[in-house]
């Protein structure tokens, strides 16, 4: 009798746990702050009192005499490092070469770096150092008027300015003219920032919580002057990225203290000190100008958006860059301006740009909906390009009113009344808002090495960083299918600079860009092998290089889309709002792994009612540092703060893509908390376009009557 062999089954797009899911929930598996190391020293930073000024001397000597102290590096003492130079994404921020000079231009500056036989005596002595500073004024009022903000291109021109404006607003049978502000936003994973670093074998090495080990390694060898084969990044687990896990403070002073001491030292960040040294979201000021026919046809979109940076190192917040995607007009305006303050640098916060920039534009589109008398949904279905409304080129795909339509099925917006203030239970009054979300679809150049183990198993090289994301296990089931095996027989190396260049975590790019490289090389091996080769005791490899692929791409618009839907309960004696419910629809391309994917989009959009809500870093003007900088201060949803939060997809592939990826990571905070505004809006017939939507501003704002 003889059986017919079943099909094997695709592993790309079913559920899978995650493949170091016991290891993670046993402890096994250990964080940069975790790993031990023989003759282990421990740093601690200090960091400046005032916000201006110059330091003018350090009182080391008693620190020194502490018990277990080792050192104190300070600008007198420490190593000089290079900072003219180009990193992988640009410029480095002067904040990471520390102890250069005795100039302080921010609250919470890196002075110094105290060094204990324990973590606990190098706080301590850390408590102890005296700093004497000259001090000066500053200005940390972002919020006050601003002559000197200028324009700052950053991902695309700081302006674009397409067609006569003003003609086009006065021609416009509807306008909305409103300004929208969002407050300083913090990163808050779990894992703070850590790193160790060592010299062995005249080689150094550095285990580090990080996005990207390459990114890493190579800013640490240009610093340090050394040859990029010196140097030797890992990073294995990582709690939580969010784009502020790049190169800082605690690295570079963790490598000062290493080179000095010639032994290995641990530099972690308290919750505090992140505040100050890992990068931020900066606040931001933006003007919605929105002129439209009488059927809702935008005859006019003017954004422009005003946000914050150090005055050591330029980073922009393009918030008007959603308006470039979304929506076309016969005059198209938007700006990106940034202006100069004594605070630290922001960085890249999930989804940059467009978390800020969505809740201005489409709150601005709720606005102009209400004032047409016309379906918020209907109104974006009118005004949907068919090209890109600034680039003019081709979308590879732009399913975002088939987001919005499976979204309105699922979440009743047909039986909704768009009369605002109506719908009451007992002591709420409810509202629903929707909105819409969209986030790039890129890739970046990555290689991969697969081998052919002589045993049967496969072992797949790739310097990916898996953030939380669920990298490594997307990333075994697409070898797994590459190769046409089960995934038990994939076994996937990642966080490790000595596996060769590849893209960071950042951009929703990572699974992409690392995928793209893997299945090169997977089919090339897959190749190899069907030709009968014989497998060697040290296996059968090839390695990939995708860098030459995606020049060859075409043009387009690349992007992923999506549908936010949110209903809230608004008490109107309390100023409290309540979200109860939450629905994301997202056309984000081919869904690799279900159950990770559906964990990131539901991740974002509870940021999202944590930013609409609750989020905000208060800075004091006169000292110029946080109000509460910790999670005590600084407020973030909880679980009594999320309800029920369903997400969920259409099919979307990318054509261009060898698996049809487009990128999920950023985009569920696109949108939702926009979405809670116009939900807000639909209770109680009061616009709030200021975040977060306090109780104190829903009771100043009160109810419409």
């Amino acid at each position: 009798m003889t059986t017919t062999p079943t099909a094997r089954k695709n592993a790309v797009g079913t559920a899978h746990t995650r493949v170091e899911g016991r290891d993670k929930v046993t402890g096994a598996a250990r964080y940069a702050g975790e790993i031990p190391f023989a003759d282990l020293a421990y740093g601690w930073l200090v960091l400046s009192t005032v916000t201006r000024g110059r330091i003018r001397s350090i009182d080391s000597a008693d620190v020194l005499a502490m018990p277990g102290v080792i050192a104190v590096l300070h600008h007198g003492n420490a190593p000089r490092v290079e900072t003219g130079y180009v990193g992988v994404l640009g410029v480095p921020d002067p904040t990471a070469a520390v102890f250069q000079h005795d100039r302080v231009p921010h609250a919470g500056w890196p002075v110094a770096l105290v060094v204990a036989d324990t973590s606990e005596r190098a706080r301590e002595a850390a408590e102890a150092l005296v700093v004497h500073y000259e001090q000066e004024p500053h200005d940390v009022d972002f919020a006050g008027e601003h002559p000197d903000a200028y324009p700052l291109d950053s991902h695309g021109p700081a302006v674009i300015e397409n067609g006569d404006l003003e003609a086009e607003l006065a021609a416009s049978a509807v306008v909305v003219d409103a300004e929208y502000t969002t407050p300083e936003e913090h990163h808050s994973m779990m894992e703070p920032h850590a790193a160790t670093a060592r010299w062995d074998g005249g080689r150094l090495e550095v285990v580090d919580s990080n996005q990207g080990t390459f990114w890493v390694a190579s800013e640490l060898a240009q610093m340090f002057s050394l040859d990029p084969s010196a140097v030797r990044v890992r990073s294995e687990h990582v709690g939580g990225g969010f784009g502020s896990k790049g190169i800082r403070a605690h690295q570079v002073a963790a490598v000062m203290a290493a080179t000095e001491l010639q032994r290995p030292v641990r530099v972690v960040m308290t919750r505090r000190q992140m505040f100050s040294l890992t990068g931020y979201r900066s606040p931001t000021r933006q003007r919605l100008r929105l002129g439209a026919d009488a059927d809702g046809r935008l005859r006019a979109l003017e954004h422009r958006s005003l946000s914050a940076t150090s005055t050591v190192h330029e980073f922009i917040e393009s918030a008007a860059g959603p308006a470039r995607t979304m929506y076309g007009a016969d005059a198209h305006h938007t700006a990106n301006r940034l202006v100069r303050l004594d605070v630290p640098t922001p960085t890249y916060m999930r989804a940059p740009g467009e978390a800020p920039g969505s809740f201005a534009l489409e709150s601005a589109i709720d606005e102009l909906a209400e004032k047409c008398g016309i379906d918020p949904i209907e109104l974006r279905a009118r005004n949907d390009p068919a090209a890109g409304p600034v680039s003019g080129l081709p979308f590879s795909g732009r399913n975002l009113i088939a987001c919005f339509r499976e979204g309105a099925r699922r979440f009743g917006w047909a039986d909704r009344d768009p009369r605002p203030g109506l719908r009451r239970e007992g002591r709420w009054l409810l509202g629903t808002g929707t909105a819409a979300a969209s986030f790039p679809a890129g890739a970046g150049p990555s290689t991969a090495a697969v081998t052919a183990e002589a045993d049967g198993t496969f072992t797949v090289g790739v310097n990916a960083a898996d953030i939380g994301t669920g990298a490594r296990t997307a990333l075994t089931l697409i070898a797994a299918d590459a190769l046409q095996t089960e995934t038990e027989r994939v076994r996937v190396r990642i966080g490790d600079s000595d596996l060769g260049p590849a893209f960071i975590a950042g951009g929703s790019m990572g699974t992409r860009s690392w995928a793209w490289a893997v299945m090169a090389a997977a089919k090339e091996l897959r190749e190899k092998l069907a030709l009968g080769a014989d497998i060697p005791p040290e296996g059968i490899t090839v390695r990939s290089d995708t860098t030459e692929a995606l020049g060859a791409l075409a043009r387009t618009e690349r992007h992923s889309f999506g549908a936010q839907f949110a209903e809230v309960a608004v008490d109107p004696a309390t100023g409290e709002v309540r979200v109860r419910r939450m629905l994301g629809i997202f056309a984000a391309g081919r869904i690799v792994n279900p159950l990770t994917a559906r964990n990131q989009f539901v991740g974002g959009m509870t940021w999202g009612i944590s930013m609409a809500l609750h989020e905000e870093a208060v800075r004091d003007r006169a000292l110029g540092s946080h109000y509460g900088a910790d999670l005590a201060g600084y407020h973030v949803a909880s679980h009594a703060d999320v309800p029920a939060i369903e997400a969920d997809w259409i099919d979307d592939p990318d054509p261009d893509d060898p698996v049809g990826i487009k990128g999920i990571g950023e985009i569920g905070i696109v949108g939702a908390a926009a979405a809670v505004a116009n939900a807000v809006w639909h209770a109680t017939g009061v616009r709030h376009r200021d975040l977060p939507i306090r109780p104190d501003r829903v009771l100043t704002a009160g109810v419409r009557a």
